[in-house]
């Protein structure tokens, strides 16, 4: 069987992909290796997706998307996709087979940037977490340092808020990127503080993280935080080990035009994996649909 349109990856920008395609009567296929939704999935409260004036679950809005997709057509298979083949007809390798197809969309997103650091491995799963939603019920009452300045640290930081004693944002600048409105409302919670000019050297402890030290970027002091729990928010890392027949730029992105065609005819890349500016849901849908019908125009040309 070959498809019309195989996308790799169920996230926003992926599902959102699925969807046109199949509106325009592509045989389509989503290949996701774990779950439709990708880190949309983590978020509690998405304030900013158009239409929901009182926000919107993540999760939620991954199922509703995903029903979408099936409704209008869309075959979903959790597979992991370990490269891809370009010629007349296309191919995606999976661990466990491979399709062929007319065009291929790339959706694949982003992983969570480790701060590779003494001690993280060691209490990733236990003390070390890269998901508020997930884990944040384990830390109530207790203290908690979260470590990033971006709006994901600090929205993940009044999440955490809600459960913990204490919760100390270390930032390596001395500005936050996060958008003013997270910062405001992060100002209105007495339980969170901020420091500044400083990142994360060392994770200490035994069964369970006891502190973490910190170094002042600026002064060189050195300093240890008295923490149960640490969550980590500091960049993502595009996941196109997969791609080396594509063009990437300098940080392993995807480079593309505007109309979603990479370096090779038939081959797509939206969402978070290409080189672009803004990194939401709703740039994230936006790049979907327009390679669904950049695809669906190659197919007919």
């Amino acid at each position: 069987m070959t498809y019309d349109a195989i996308i790799i990856g169920g996230g926003p920008s992926g599902l959102s992909a699925a969807i046109y395609a199949s509106r325009a009567r592509l045989k389509t296929l989503l290949v996701e290796k774990n779950g439709c939704g990708g880190q949309m999935t983590v978020t509690d409260l998405l304030e900013n997706y158009p239409g929901f004036n009182d926000g919107i679950n993540g999760f939620d809005l991954a199922v509703k998307l995903e029903t979408q997709a099936r409704d209008f057509g869309t075959e979903i298979m959790y597979d992991e996709v370990t490269s891809i083949e370009n010629g007349a007809v296309k191919k995606v390798i999976t661990v466990n087979g491979a399709c062929e197809t007319k065009t291929i969309i790339v959706a694949a997103g982003t992983s969570v940037k480790k701060m590779n650091i003494p001690g993280e491995e060691k209490f990733i799963g236990r003390g070390v977490s890269f998901c508020a939603i997930c884990d944040a019920p384990f830390y109530k009452g207790k203290d908690v340092a979260v470590i990033g300045g971006g709006d994901s640290a600090i929205q993940e930081a009044i999440y955490l808020s809600n459960f913990a004693k204490n919760v100390i944002v270390v930032h390596r600048r001395d500005t936050l990127r996060a958008t003013k409105i997270l910062q405001e409302k992060m100002a209105s919670r007495a339980n969170i503080s901020v420091i500044y000019d400083s990142i994360p050297k060392e994770i200490f402890g035994n069964d369970s993280i006891e502190k973490i030290g910190i170094t002042n970027t600026k002064t060189n002091e050195d300093k240890d935080l008295q923490v149960d729990g640490i969550f980590v928010f500091i960049g993502l890392i595009p996941n196109t080990l997969f791609l080396s027949n594509l063009t990437l730029d300098k940080n392993g992105y995807v480079i593309t035009d505007e109309n979603m065609n990479t370096s090779i005819p038939g081959i797509f890349a939206c969402g978070d994996i290409r080189k672009k500016q803004l990194r939401q849901v709703v740039t994230a849908a936006s790049d979907g649909a327009q390679a669904a019908v950049s695809a669906q125009h190659y197919i007919e040309n």
